[in-house]
């Protein structure tokens, strides 16, 4: 990594600054939200939701803000820096940073390769395709990219080739994710919108992990992926990764997880008013203990339905997700069968400004929480400006 950003500096040293720019942009997201589940996973507790209340039949009135902040210069046509981070509120008790981090990165490119070195999101989202890893679609991400969302972010070199409009394939060789997989192990899939920040240490039943930051077992882990497409009508996507982490006996928060998985995605309608798209994800993660290994099986699917009508966008979203032991034991506590069901109207009022409200009613039991009954529902209300 230093050597990249050594060759970067270099390169903008040399360069011609005629064409440079600078930009700022972000958003402030205000979001009240009736929950009715148990305390939050984000707290350490057992809900499937960034809020919780008291337990599983309780209910409570949640207010979350977030600011989120970008900032790219661009030095010359063919070399983009890119920054964001946020500051957030949160419910009292949230384990974890209120600023810091997201992303952090140099990018080169020409009309058919870009290279990529730094700190940045894998490009395997379909929902999360707005500025700053935000979705278009929904307030609340599926299972499978509020998982992402708080434990997938390596520090990384990646290389892209678009030969044309059709077909992409690109490598990725990262570092600093070697924890990735923990909290799916300890509590399993949650609905939100959480993003975790560089260096964060986040709950996750009984300990805490620190899904991304520096090294721990100084290995490096790898990705691919391809991409087909037919401009504004259709692409499909295979993404496999690999974390290839050393089941080292570390304590919390540096436990390594050895987690690889692969995500299919699919998508109509990629510019039109309507959209269909879908991700499946499945995969593994494995902890090392003395005289063993455990080793957990995943998978997750979610389809959605959007509509765009003027300043309007209706989305509906439904999706499964399971965990399981890797033996197959008929007493797995780790056993997992869930379901979700999301309901989204989102409004532009002005270029701004975003409102929307959205149901989110989430099913399933998790056999090792004191209280097995990790169902729950939220509804939120959220305003959202745009600068």
């Amino acid at each position: 990594m230093r050597r990249i950003i050594a060759v970067i500096v270099g390169m903008i040293a040399s360069s011609s600054f005629a064409q440079s720019s600078f930009r700022t942009y972000g958003f402030l997201t205000l979001r009240e939200i009736y929950v009715k589940a148990q305390p939050s996973w984000s707290t350490g507790g057992w809900g499937r939701f960034d809020v919780g209340a008291g337990n599983a039949d309780a209910h409570k009135t949640v207010n979350v803000d977030v600011l989120q902040l970008g900032v790219d210069w661009t030095p010359t046509t063919w070399l983009l820096l890119h920054t964001d981070g946020l500051a957030r509120r949160e419910q009292s008790g949230t384990v974890g940073r209120r600023v810091g981090i997201v992303q952090a990165y140099g990018e080169v490119h020409t009309e058919k390769f870009r290279v990529r070195g730094g700190l940045f999101w894998f490009p395997t989202s379909l929902e999360n395709v707005d500025p700053l890893w935000n979705s278009r679609y929904t307030i609340s991400n599926s299972a499978l990219n509020s998982w992402i969302g708080q434990e997938v972010r390596p520090i990384a070199a990646d290389v892209q080739f678009s030969p044309n409009f059709y077909f992409t394939i690109g490598a990725t060789a990262f570092r600093g994710n070697d924890t990735m997989g923990s909290e799916l192990a300890a509590r399993g899939w949650t609905i939100g919108n959480r993003l975790t920040v560089y260096d964060e240490v986040i709950a996750s039943v009984p300990d805490t992990t620190r899904p991304i930051g520096p090294e721990v077992d100084n290995r490096i882990g790898d990705s691919g992926r391809i991409r087909v497409q037919i401009p504004e009508r259709a692409l499909l996507q295979f993404t496999h990764i690999d974390n290839r982490a050393k089941l080292l006996l570390r304590a919390a928060p540096e436990t390594p997880w050895r987690t690889k998985f692969d995500v299919v995605g699919a998508q109509l309608g990629t510019t039109g008013p309507t959209t269909v798209a879908a991700e499946w994800a499945y995969g593994s993660t494995q902890l090392g203990f003395p005289g063993g290994s455990f080793t957990m099986d995943f998978d997750t699917v979610y389809v959605l339905l959007s509509q765009k009508r003027g300043p309007s966008r209706w989305t509906a979203r439904v999706e499964r997700f399971t965990t399981n032991d890797h033996r197959r034991k008929t007493n797995d506590i780790n056993r997992e069968r869930g379901s979700a069901l999301t309901l989204s109207y989102l409004r532009d009022s002005s270029k701004s400004l975003r409102t929307g409200i959205e149901y989110v009613h989430a099913k399933g039991d998790r056999l090792a929480a004191p209280d097995p009954h990790t169902s729950g529902s939220t509804i939120t209300l959220e305003l959202r400006y745009r600068f």
